[in-house]
């Protein structure tokens, strides 16, 4: 079974998320994907994050019943902060029989050089890469880019340029907008209930 894992703070997952998610499955050859909530983004305060069980939580109340779709606390385990290899690495390890892939925004694929052990994560996984501000052009782009696209290892996927963002959701329901069609009604009728974003 091949496994997309689409790694991410989720603070708080939106409709974005999971339309990105339903294209990579419909779309490409990917069975299944993995939504796996991060502790501790590195380049991320940790004081910004809402606490990982409720973003965990958030992420199974979008997916509901599809069973293509499972939310993994995998690096809730690991050390902290949290590295792709050194999750990669665990997960292949658990689950031999699994091929795994990594789902990442282009800006991330702009950056990827600066990755822990970016090498190494090449050699052994396919990146599947979505389109970030602007559309992907037909065919391979990027030639500023240090990790190039190419036919294997690092695939443009075309899939809908979603202009959402966590940080602009949190900011608007801080600024007391309704936001409810950001996300799935259950997530939304849950961070009412909890409060959360509001200060």
């Amino acid at each position: 079974m091949k496994i997309g894992l689409f790694f991410g703070s989720f603070n708080p997952v939106h409709t974005g998320h999971m339309v990105l998610a339903n294209y990579m499955l419909e779309f490409t050859d990917l069975d299944r994907i993995w939504f796996v909530v991060s502790p501790h983004n590195p380049l991320k305060k940790k004081s910004s994050l809402l606490d990982e069980k409720q973003r965990l939580h958030m992420v199974n109340l979008a997916i509901g019943d599809n069973i293509k779709m499972k939310a993994s606390n995998i690096e809730f385990k690991l050390p902290q902060p949290s590295y792709t290899i050194n999750t990669l690495t665990y997960l292949k390890e658990k689950y031999p029989l699994n091929e795994f892939a990594l789902i990442m925004g282009e800006d991330n694929l702009d950056s990827f050089h600066k990755w822990k052990n970016y090498e190494e994560i090449l050699k052994h996984y396919q990146l599947y890469v979505y389109p970030r501000q602007k559309p992907l052009p037909d065919g391979p782009s990027g030639d500023d880019l240090r990790v190039k696209p190419n036919q294997h290892q690092v695939k443009l996927v075309n899939a809908p340029l979603m202009e959402i963002s966590s940080t602009a959701i949190r900011q608007a329901i801080k600024e007391k907008k309704d936001m409810r069609y950001f996300t799935s009604e259950p997530v939304w009728e849950y961070i009412k209930a909890m409060h959360f974003y509001e200060k």
